[in-house]
């Protein structure tokens, strides 16, 4: 889709990934367990180090990226429904605002993407669920 190579179109399409599998496990009444939050944003924390970033700086933007993350998860479907799965497009639009996916199919491609992504999460067991994501292929 050529989206831009940046720090913030790979954290904005891992938050839409993780978005997602929450609202599977919310679907499917189950919890979603704090190990796996937690273990998630300690890693992009351990990323923001790497990088050279300082612990005030790390902190500020571990602080914005919970609530980017917490944005995406509360507009992420266009109706929050249990029937169909439709994803927010406004919402890609926000946060792919610089990647002009306005301009082109990218947005329909964007949304048929994380369509099928939900779907092919959702037939999955919960118990292997992220184990078995490495089998996505669009």
């Amino acid at each position: 889709m050529k989206l831009p190579d940046t720090f913030e179109s790979r954290i904005y399409l891992m938050f839409i990934h993780f978005s997602i599998i929450m609202k599977i496990y919310k679907k499917k009444g189950e919890i979603f367990h704090q190990e796996i939050y937690d273990l998630f944003f300690n890693n992009i924390e351990n990323d923001l180090r790497e990088l050279g970033y300082g612990d005030v700086t790390v902190n500020k933007k571990m602080k914005d990226l919970n609530k980017i993350l917490y944005d995406i998860l509360l507009k992420l479907e266009k109706n929050d429904s249990d029937q169909s799965f439709e994803i927010n497009q406004s919402l890609l639009s926000t946060y792919f605002k610089d990647s002009n996916i306005d301009k082109s199919d990218k947005l329909t491609n964007l949304n048929e993407y994380f369509v099928t992504f939900y779907n092919f999460c959702f037939e999955l067991p919960l118990e292997n669920m992220l184990n078995r994501l490495n089998n996505f292929k669009i």
